[in-house]
């Protein structure tokens, strides 16, 4: 029986090989089988992982701060040199307080990068917003250092060449 198992499993390794040139996941971004680097100034994994993708917020705060602007004008300066991806700016908060609360703290912190990335010359038209409020934890513990990593926008970068 156990001869039978290990042919199964070849079987399905080798099915998933042929679906695609990526059948673990391990080609982060990218479709078409293209691979992409954060080395690569125009991938969306050099913006996610060298420009950066979260600003982070105070407690039951949707102001930026000054870290956040300084991350917003990396991040303006990269979608404006690469004008065909769009946004979707997601808005996050921490588990304290209620649902609603927290749904409306996530949207004003998302409008708040999404005006900020207008102001620096995004059309509205490539950005969208969506709150999570506390659904999507970061980190999941009853304690600051949890908390804080989880009041938060997210910058999605999707489509175009850059993809």
């Amino acid at each position: 029986m156990t001869s039978v198992k290990a042919v199964v499993a070849i079987v399905a390794v080798l099915g998933l090989s042929a679906c695609g040139d990526d059948p673990f996941g391990k080609n982060k971004g990218g479709s078409d089988g293209i691979t992409q680097s954060n080395l690569d100034p125009h991938s969306i994994a050099y913006f996610n992982e060298t420009i950066g993708d979260t600003v982070l917020f105070d407690v039951d705060q949707s102001t930026l701060n000054e870290a956040g602007i300084a991350l917003l004008n990396q991040q303006a300066e990269w979608l404006l040199e690469h004008p065909v991806n769009s946004v979707l700016i997601e808005g996050h908060a921490d588990e304290q307080g209620t649902r609603e609360y927290n749904l409306a703290l996530g949207a004003r912190r998302a409008a708040a990068v999404q005006s900020y990335l207008v102001s620096r010359g995004l059309t509205d038209a490539r950005l969208r917003t969506i709150t999570y409020g506390k659904e999507r934890p970061l980190e999941i513990c009853s304690d600051e250092a949890c908390w804080s990593k989880n009041r938060r926008s997210v910058t999605v970068v999707t489509g175009g060449l850059g993809s």
